[in-house]
């Protein structure tokens, strides 16, 4: 908001940047999460139209103005129903390692992308806003992937715990399941997860840069 009573015309520019890459990483996300409960034994996100990358079926609206308006937003997850899974605590691990997986590996693309921009040189009208936008697409997808991988329901993090924790302990996830969502947001609020998701963000783009420079 700052930035937006400060310098609009700036926050404007970065916002059209902003949003396609933001669109491209929620959009990827919950894809790969439906495909891989698809192929599981869940038709449920597929007869529901979720299957595709046109990022309007995932928009939700809630989660669109809080991005505009705070920074940070989030997408209308895909259905999954775990009755349908072959191995509904082992298929679910997987289905919840699908969206973070697949934003880890649009990062890298997207970096491999930004950096064989640049060594096309400056090409007019075209390398400053694409470099832009690749750069956006890199950060947004990596830091998404990060976010979700916190071990708290109803992140993908959270949905991972009944699949290494003792079947003992499951009542007490699904109690936290419950304070999940408020839990969340509180520590989104107060800018707790930059404390958890900035370095670990700093650790694995290190290694993402050191990776690109030893295949290009």
């Amino acid at each position: 908001m700052t930035d937006l009573f400060g310098d609009p015309a700036a926050f404007l520019q970065a916002l059209i940047l902003k949003i396609p890459a933001l669109l491209l990483a929620v959009t990827v996300h919950e894809v790969a999460h439906g495909l891989v409960a698809d192929r599981l034994g869940d038709p449920t996100a597929r007869m529901q139209g979720r299957l595709t990358l046109n990022p309007l079926p995932h928009i939700d609206p809630l989660g669109a103005i809080a991005f505009v308006l705070a920074g940070f937003g989030w997408a209308k997850p895909v259905p999954v129903n775990a009755v349908n899974l072959r191995h509904p605590v082992r298929d679910m691990a997987w289905v919840a390692a699908a969206g973070p997986i697949s934003n880890l590996v649009a990062a890298f693309v997207g970096l491999v992308a930004l950096v064989l921009l640049r060594r096309l040189g400056n090409i007019p009208f075209i390398a400053e806003p694409l470099g832009g936008l690749l750069i956006w697409i890199y950060q947004f997808n990596l830091a998404l992937a990060i976010f979700n991988l916190i071990p708290l329901p109803p992140l993908d993090g959270g949905h991972f715990l009944p699949y290494f924790l003792p079947r003992g302990s499951w009542s007490r996830l699904n109690q936290l399941e419950q304070y999940g969502p408020f839990i969340l947001l509180l520590l989104v609020m107060t800018g707790a997860t930059r404390y958890v998701v900035g370095p670990v963000f700093q650790f694995v783009s290190g290694l993402y840069i050191l990776a690109v420079r030893l295949i290009l």
